[in-house]
């Protein structure tokens, strides 16, 4: 048997392989079909609403200040943390910290899928994370976990997440946290 390359070393292969893409603009991906926004939007909100220990990931991109923007998604993410009912892990320096890293000690970011193990996460949504890093990451904790993974990007959108919601800004988060809201109370009924 010819040896692939590196994917042949992942117990279980990326999206791409497995024919998954992100969706076009306007659209999300969930799990492996694309779907309309609002959707996904539900289907987010009733995984992180029912499921053990839901925690959102905001990365650099929102937690520093850096422009107008990201402070509104600052805010709109400590909202959504609380309608979610989810605990925050924020990922504010994930540069490798060399030359050794101990991650018992310091669950680092770098590591997200210890991070997912340590705390027994069961849903995430990773938001304001460099699309770089966030790649990598979704990949990781696909292959060695059973996390359910969101990512809401700025960008495209990430194919390694279970779901996926692209071009996401302030507007885009307002509206989910009200679909938020309305998803916890029919669950409530």
């Amino acid at each position: 048997m010819a040896n692939l390359g590196p994917a042949d070393y992942s117990p279980y292969p990326v999206a791409t392989y497995d024919g998954i893409l992100t969706p076009p603009e306007g659209k999300a991906l969930l799990l492996t079909d694309i779907v309309d926004e609002e959707v996904a939007m539900r289907e987010i909100a009733r995984v992180m609403l029912t499921s053990e220990n839901a925690t959102i990931f905001p990365g650099p991109q929102v937690l520093y200040a850096w422009n107008d923007e990201a402070k509104k998604k600052a805010t709109l993410i400590k909202e959504m943390s609380e309608v979610l009912n989810a605990k925050m892990i924020p990922m504010y320096d994930y540069r490798p910290k060399y030359p050794k890293i101990d991650p018992e000690v310091e669950i680092n970011p770098n590591h997200p899928n210890l991070t997912i193990w340590h705390n027994n996460i069961k849903a995430c949504i990773f938001i304001g994370v460099h699309c770089h890093y966030a790649n990598v990451a979704l990949k990781i904790v696909r292959a060695e976990t059973d996390c359910y993974t969101v990512a809401m990007c700025g960008l495209s959108g990430h194919e390694d997440a279970m779901a996926t919601i692209r071009d996401q800004h302030s507007e885009d988060l307002k509206r989910f946290i009200e679909i938020a809201k309305e998803v916890k109370q029919e669950l409530s009924k």
